[in-house]
């Protein structure tokens, strides 16, 4: 080999290493914009309903058909008694929530989690149900949604703490004696499954019903990223992006998971799932039901989306809360 032949080598080298390092930044570029695009997205506090979710919840026959077989609902929803509720949550923020008193005294309340961009009184079929079962009821608005205030979403992880914070309001109005039952669908599920990782919610409630819940926001932004974007590789964005919102809104993504909150959990758990669901995927309540270590029971609900399982079969879906609640 000449002095020629040494020159060729390190030039040729030298242009594979610069593709290398042009290919990595592109490949970071993309990661940053794409997590610019997830936190712009997902995180500041929704402007109304998010129309994809919509779509995952039926298709507009099925939804005409659920509009009008809940219309009774509607009408009880706007003419019930209801109250105006705010406390402050551990960061200062207030959050908001509606008390529908039951119609004779009671020592049994259900506080109502809604889902992602929905708002407390979307949570009207199960309060009607609840509230002709005797129960107090408190439909919350989680934070960034409705009444309550906040920039960004929870997602459960920050939620968890206000759902506390509901339950002290709750045992300082009504007593520490009063049976408490924590209802919530999609983020809402999410929400009362990680709470069950907070040991005075631990002491102080007595069934948590879970519909449709995510394990934790890496997991569901995982999915949809997979599913709706065609991206397959998601951790580098996931990750970037928790990084971002741990510094400006307060958690990681993978910070914590309803996994981890029900190990070692006491608590009795409904969990509850459409088998249609292409927004959060079945397998995510199979995986809660494995990993929880209480008395437990799957509903898996046939022909229904996301978080229409009360809508697709009301009978079977009331039936088993009942009964899942009798000895309770």
């Amino acid at each position: 080999m000449n002095d020629n032949d040494d020159d060729d080598t390190t030039n040729k080298l030298g242009k594979i290493m610069l593709v290398g390092l042009a290919g990595a930044g592109v490949a970071a570029g993309i990661t940053g914009i794409a997590s610019a695009m997830l936190f712009s997205k997902t995180l500041p506090r929704p402007n109304g309903v998010d129309e994809s979710i919509v779509a995952e919840f039926a298709d507009p026959e099925k939804m005409a058909e659920y509009t009008k077989k809940m219309e009774y609902v509607g009408v009880w929803a706007e003419s019930v008694a209801k109250e105006d509720i705010f406390i402050t949550a551990k960061d200062g923020i207030k959050l908001h929530a509606y008390y529908i008193p039951a119609e004779k005294p009671s020592k049994k309340m259900v506080i109502l989690h809604h889902g992602y961009t929905s708002k407390a009184m979307d949570n009207a079929p199960h309060a009607y149900f609840f509230h002709n079962e005797g129960y107090e009821v408190l439909l919350l608005d989680l934070r960034a949604h409705g009444e309550s205030e906040g920039k960004y979403v929870g997602f459960g992880i920050l939620d968890r703490f206000d759902t506390e914070k509901w339950i002290e309001y709750v045992h300082e109005r009504f007593g520490k004696d009063i049976k408490l039952v924590l209802h919530g669908t999609s983020m809402g599920g999410t929400t009362v499954l990680m709470a069950l990782g907070i040991e005075s919610i631990q002491n102080s409630v007595s069934a948590v019903i879970a519909d449709c819940a995510f394990i934790s926001p890496s997991e569901i932004f995982s999915h949809v990223m997979k599913k709706n974007y065609h991206i397959p590789i998601t951790a580098p964005i996931i990750n970037l992006d928790g990084i971002y919102s741990k510094r400006v809104v307060g958690y990681r993504f993978d910070e914590y998971s309803t996994l981890e909150a029900l190990k070692g959990n006491k608590v009795p758990v409904l969990f509850v799932h459409g088998k249609q669901d292409k927004f959060v995927p079945t397998f995510m309540s199979e995986k809660n039901y494995e990993a929880c270590t209480s008395r437990k029971k799957l509903l898996l609900v046939a022909n229904a989306g996301h978080g229409s399982s009360i809508f697709e079969n009301t009978e079977l879906y009331e039936e088993t809360e009942k009964e899942f609640l009798k000895d309770i």
